[in-house]
């Protein structure tokens, strides 16, 4: 994993808009409709190289493929583990709270954005039998793609986003979710232990792991049992795996909106650092979480690890000025120490497949491109300071 080491690296989360006419295929595909296979895998290799380029482009350090291949950042594995099956409308309510102290907003809001423009509803997983990983074929082609779009790239480093263990689906079949939890972790071990000796970085992606500090805050001891759990499983499905090859992100799960029943990342921190991973991206840069950057005022980050923050959030069109960008990393690496810093945004730019983003993909870029000179201002003053 590169480090700050003379500058401000950049990265961002991983998912990225994918481009219509694939999402036309992709659609078709997971509807069960007739569909010219070669045409979508030879669409998809193209929307790799294409959006990887791009990435390239805005000077971004540390790329992915924008997961141009995934119906969601988790919804994929339904492609991937055997043992599950749709359930609609069954499973847990998801941010209940919130939704229900505004629900004519988010009413509108989940028919407009979030889930209204998604090539395919997003139904509940229940796992019915065995989970067993049987995406081997899905994965070569995932990795096989972006090496073949980094080819010629100089100086690039890559990473690719995985789905956490506590993010997989509801249990039905296990004696306990302990049980389950471990089982699904041991079968997603076989896709971590893929993308890193492929010769990238591992993302698993946990909001998940936030969720826990709301969804069970009426019983405290439950709230911390379930968020060791999560800590355990993801651990022992990365076991072997050097922490400097892994990146945790975490966030909170709606994008637009009041979210004031959010955790708060002083809840969520000593959880975060148990994971064995290099590097932890969070949100920083939306207006419910900005001013958590002072946690770290008194939370020492283990030696060698590295801080992603959001710097530039998924969740605004509006495109933030470089100059508050710089304001942001310079306050993370006054604490933590420049080259413990690398710059990222709150989220995924589209972490459903969808037509309907919520940050227009025009704009987005101009985020990302934002980002790259809020880095390089920053570098510049956090240097020069240093000499």
């Amino acid at each position: 994993m590169r480090r700050s080491t003379d500058r401000i690296l950049t990265t961002h989360v991983g998912s990225l808009p994918r481009p219509h006419d694939l999402l036309d295929l992709m659609g078709k595909k997971l509807s069960g409709e007739p569909y010219d296979k070669a045409a979508y895998d030879l669409r998809v290799t193209r929307a790799v190289r294409e959006i990887v380029a791009k990435q390239a482009e805005c000077g971004i350090d540390i790329v992915a493929d924008g997961e141009m291949s995934k119906p969601g950042f988790f919804s994929y594995v339904q492609e991937r583990l055997a043992g599950f099956e749709p359930r609609p409308g069954q499973g847990p309510r998801k941010f209940a709270a919130e939704i229900d102290a505004f629900p004519e907003y988010y009413e509108d809001y989940f028919k407009r954005a979030m889930t209204g423009g998604t090539v395919v509803p997003i139904v509940p997983l229940f796992c019915a039998g065995p989970v067993t990983y049987v995406g081997a074929e899905a994965l070569r082609q995932d990795l096989e793609n972006l090496k073949a779009a980094l080819a010629g790239l100089d100086r690039r480093e890559a990473f690719v986003p995985s789905v956490a263990p506590s993010g997989v689906g509801n249990n039905a079949y296990y004696k306990s979710d302990e049980e389950f939890l471990y089982a699904v972790g041991e079968a997603l071990r076989t896709e971590y232990l893929a993308i890193v000796e492929a010769g990238f970085l591992v993302q698993i992606d946990d909001p998940f792991l936030s969720d826990v500090f709301i969804e069970l805050k009426s019983d405290p001891a439950q709230m911390r049992r379930t968020a060791d759990l999560y800590v355990e499983v993801t651990n022992h499905a990365l076991r072997g795996i050097a922490p400097e090859k892994i990146r945790l992100h975490t966030c909170y799960g709606i994008n637009e909106g009041p979210r004031i029943h959010e955790a708060a990342l002083a809840e969520v921190v000593g959880h975060m650092l148990r994971i064995n991973a290099g590097a932890y991206s969070f949100e920083a840069a939306n207006a419910r979480h900005e001013h958590e950057y002072h946690l770290w005022e008194t939370v020492k980050l283990p030696e060698g690890k590295i801080l992603m923050p959001g710097v530039i959030t998924h969740a605004s069109n509006i495109v933030e000025h470089p100059e508050l960008i710089a304001e942001r990393l310079t306050r993370f690496a006054r604490l933590v120490g420049r080259e413990n810093v690398i710059a990222s945004a709150d989220c995924g730019f589209s972490s459903q497949a969808s037509y309907k983003t919520e940050v227009h993909v025009t704009v987005m870029w101009k985020k990302l491109e934002a980002l790259v000179e809020g880095a390089r201002l920053a570098s510049r003053a956090l240097w020069q300071r240093a000499a």
